[in-house]
């Protein structure tokens, strides 16, 4: 469940099949609301479930690897480096998508963990800013929540 200091909220579903085998992809779905209409938001999750501070408790992006930013499809990226969601003309975002690097066991486990909306739209490693190779320069952090199980 994401809120923030922001009027973003809504839900996030991680699964994995294989009952959670770290081999298979891990499918992320949900809904967002309160997001500007027809935009692109950076989407990450954070290396720590803490949200004592808000969002800015849950750290940097997860990066067990020590990796660049980079985009969900490229080989070398943060594990938690999940691209952009993009809302509709109503600022509401729904999507599904798979993810080969997030994991719900093993070593690298995204249990605990924060998923994070950012206020602007991730660059995905490829820009010319100074924080283009650790945060994609995608701005504050709108909502989050830790990634728990039900």
């Amino acid at each position: 469940v994401l809120s923030g200091s922001s009027d973003v909220s809504g839900v996030v579903y991680f699964s994995q099949g294989c009952l959670g085998h770290a081999a298979s992809a891990t499918t992320v779905s949900g809904t967002i609301k309160g997001l500007d209409a027809s935009s692109s938001r950076g989407f990450h999750v954070h290396e720590l479930g803490d949200a004592t501070d808000g969002c800015m408790s849950s750290g940097s992006h997860y990066n067990p690897l020590k990796f660049n930013h980079g985009a969900p499809s490229d080989h070398k990226r943060h594990v938690g480096d999940l691209g952009n969601i993009k809302s509709n003309s109503s600022g509401i975002a729904e999507f599904s998508f798979e993810d080969r690097l997030l994991s719900l066991k093993g070593p690298f486990s995204i249990l605990g963990r924060t998923v994070v909306v950012h206020e602007g739209t991730d660059d995905l490693g490829k820009g010319n800013y100074s924080d283009s190779l650790t945060t994609g320069h995608a701005g504050g952090r709108a909502a989050c929540g830790v990634i728990g199980t039900p």
